[in-house]
């Protein structure tokens, strides 16, 4: 039966495939009895999630193949949406499911009073289920009626809307009510957090597939904003009373933790003035407990794994007096010791960050310099890095900052020891340790391979934007054709070479590339190499990439069929480089001219 729902799209399940949902059997799960979908159903919705995988004819077809498929579902969506296979289906139709459809799987999740919406949303899969409907409020506005039938559609899709924003108010009745099962479920607290970004119209970037096929790089997810009814800001509001009501769990919870910290970044987006007196009611809180005599409770919950990470969410958006107020009140004369906690010192980067732009900055850049190498020996490259990373926007501590790295590396005399920087920087080893020698003395320093680390990439990307970076610049031009290839094809090491040579003058520029004259092939034949390459390229001057493609050109059976070099082939146009000279420079000079206009135009 199943297979007839490849094809004409009219009769997608006949009487058999409802049949197979007829039966259910009984498994006992954590001592209790509870109904699960039984094998032939499971196979029947691994089916449909095939099916789904699959293009449709026509949209028609599509929202037939829906309908029918929820029809199936209809009396048993706790079932289908607490199993395995059941889950994943039901996601993917609410995503392609009317806003009407999706609020009346949302009715029967969540039963007459709502009060089945908690054992749903904390099952490990029936969480998933709620969050894809909650996920759908995105749609509600996206059908405009026609002139013709405005008013009879009109009517229609307001019944719709209501009836999936009914269920989303239920559902936030019902978290209300068991907030602290909810936020310390760790099912239930994802739930809670989509449902803080639908009530405040924020939509979070979702994953392409539900099961990603491969582990994937963590990163904050993109948010865009959308218009919600006007009753959802006012269940916002509710729920930060209500949690914050719940502070101490919050606090002293992970997952709770979570919530709270999601709650903050939204109201920030979207609500600044709720955002203002959630921060100030959760430092009041974390304030205003006791602690030893003369010891601010605050450092104490800097100092704690889950409470540090909230922490650190509301220094983000804290306003400028509430920095300040935290700073002289809580913190002054205490940031070395927190900077050097194992769990404190993020919530001292964060501080960094937020007070970049105030007058605060300056006593928290001093404070942290008195213990600059103090920091490096603990082994928190964070901090540092963050310090030199602000410091960008400051230029006035911009020489200071440089003076404490090559003190606190140990390349500040002989002066010869300036030329050890880079390697210095960017292994983040004092000179003795890199060097494996306790002289102080010599004019050379002994020859060892080039070590990057990635904390160390990104002090020297920092670095480069500095004003003056002529000590940088002449610790690159000492280093060997070895390292500097090693530098430019190391994943993190590229990064910094490029950051170097793109924020030199023409002129300087020019100097480093005749630097790596003989290196341009490897470099293109490296994965990392190529996109610095490419990046130089985009950069150069006519003269420049004509000197480049100079030295490509004669490797060009090894560029061509190399997986990576290919694409430098491509996008250099070296093959009318070869054959076209005068086409090729108009190109360039094209290219150059347009990229000029718009970093113009971009400031």
């Amino acid at each position: 039966m199943v297979e007839k729902m490849a094809t004409k799209g009219q009769r997608y399940y006949s009487e058999k495939g409802q049949q197979k949902m007829t039966e259910h059997g009984q498994s006992e799960e954590g001592g209790g009895k509870r109904k699960l979908l039984d094998k032939m159903s499971v196979g029947y919705f691994r089916r449909v999630t095939d099916q789904l995988r699959e293009e449709f004819p026509d949209d028609e077809e599509r929202g037939l193949f829906v309908k029918n498929v929820l029809l199936e579902v209809q009396g048993k969506a706790d079932l289908v949406a607490m199993d395995r296979i059941g889950s994943v289906a039901l996601q993917k139709l609410l995503a392609l499911a009317q806003p009407s459809q999706v609020g009346e799987v949302l009715a029967e999740l969540g039963g007459e009073t709502g009060s089945e919406f908690k054992t749903v949303s904390c099952d490990r899969c029936g969480g998933h289920v709620i969050e894809s409907a909650l996920k759908q409020m995105v749609r509600w506005t996206d059908d405009t009626p026609s002139e013709e039938n405005s008013q009879n559609e009109e009517e229609t899709d307001a019944g719709n809307c209501g009836m999936l924003e009914a269920q989303v108010l239920s559902l936030c009745r019902v978290v209300r009510e068991n907030i602290v099962e909810f936020i310390k479920d760790p099912h239930g607290t994802h739930v809670v957090r989509t449902l803080i970004h639908v009530l405040a119209g924020c939509s979070a970037q979702d994953q392409s597939d539900t099961r990603p096929a491969k582990k994937q790089k963590k990163a904050e997810p993109e948010l865009t904003d959308f218009e919600v009814p006007v009753s959802f800001w006012w269940e916002l509001k509710y729920l930060s009373e209500t949690l914050m009501e719940n502070v101490k769990v919050c606090v002293a919870n992970l997952t709770a933790s979570a919530v709270l910290q999601t709650l903050l970044t939204v109201c920030h987006r979207k609500r600044p003035i709720l955002g203002k007196k959630l921060n100030k009611g959760i430092m009041g809180y974390l304030t205003s407990l006791s602690s030893a005599p003369g010891v601010s409770p605050l450092l104490v919950f800097m100092k704690d794994r889950v409470c540090s990470r909230l922490i650190q969410t509301v220094f983000q958006f804290s306003s400028k007096v509430q920095l300040r107020d935290i700073y002289m009140n809580h913190l002054r004369k205490q940031l070395m010791p927190l900077a050097l906690h194992e769990f404190a010192n993020f919530t001292i980067q964060t501080l960094i960050a937020a007070s970049v732009k105030y007058k605060m900055f300056l006593k928290v850049f001093d404070e942290l310099a008195e213990g600059f190498e103090a920091i490096l020996a603990a082994g928190h490259m964070g901090v540092i890095v963050q310090l030199v990373e602000s410091c960008v926007q400051r230029e006035e501590l911009q020489a200071k900052v440089l003076q404490l790295l090559v003190k606190a590396f140990h390349c500040d005399a002989p002066a010869t020891r300036h030329l050890s920087c880079l390697p210095l920087f960017l292994s983040l080893l004092a000179y003795e340790v890199y060097y494996n020698t306790e002289s102080a003395e010599g004019d050379v320093a002994p020859q060892r391979p080039l070590s990057i680390c990635y904390h160390g990439s990104r002090l020297v990307q920092a670095l480069a934007s500095f004003k003056d970076r002529s000590i940088l610049m002449n610790s690159l031009h000492s280093l060997s054709p070895a390292d500097l290839l090693t530098l430019g094809t190391d994943p993190a090491g590229s990064h910094s070479m490029q950051a170097l040579i793109i924020s030199c003058s023409d002129k300087g520029k020019g100097k480093m590339l005749r630097k790596l004259e003989g290196l341009y092939t490897q470099l293109a034949c490296s994965r990392y190499g190529s996109r610095l390459l490419e990046a130089v390229w985009n950069s150069a001057t006519i003269s420049q990439k004509q000197s480049i493609a100079e030295q490509l050109v004669p490797s060009e059976t090894q560029l061509r069929s190399d997986q990576f070099a290919r694409h430098v082939w491509s996008n250099f146009g070296l093959v009318h480089f070869q054959k076209r000279r005068p086409a090729w420079l108009e190109l360039q000079t094209g290219e150059s001219k347009k990229r000029k206009m718009f970093s113009d135009i971009l400031g």
